[in-house]
C-alpha cells in the first residue's frame, strides 16, 4: 500500500502547527478551524487549560490518523478495481 495521502496530510499538519507556533496567526483562527482534536476540546473544556505542544501533537496524530483511513479506502476501491476487471 502506498501511503502518499498520509505523508501529504501529515505534514500538512506540521505546517499547521509551526505556522501558528511562529506567531503568524496570532487568534489562533487557523488552527481552531483545522485541529480535529481541538473541536473536541473546546466543546467539552477550556482551551486555556490544554499544554499547546499536547494540542500540536495531538492535532499531527489526528491528521495523520486521517491520512492513513483514506489511503486503507483508496486501496480498498483499487483492490475492487483489479478484481473486477
Amino acid at each position: 500500500m502506498n501511503y502518499k495521502v498520509t505523508l501529504v496530510l501529515t505534514l500538512f499538519a506540521v505546517a499547521l502547527c509551526l505556522f501558528n507556533s511562529t506567531g503568524y496567526d496570532p487568534h489562533n483562527i487557523f488552527l481552531f478551524m483545522l485541529s480535529v482534536p481541538i473541536w473536541f476540546v473546546e466543546l467539552f473544556g477550556d482551551i486555556h487549560q490544554v499544554n499547546v505542544y499536547f494540542m500540536y501533537a495531538l492535532t499531527i496524530a489526528s491528521w495523520a490518523l486521517i491520512g492513513y483511513f483514506c489511503d486503507v479506502g483508496i486501496a480498498r476501491v483499487q483492490r475492487k478495481r483489479r478484481r473486477a476487471a
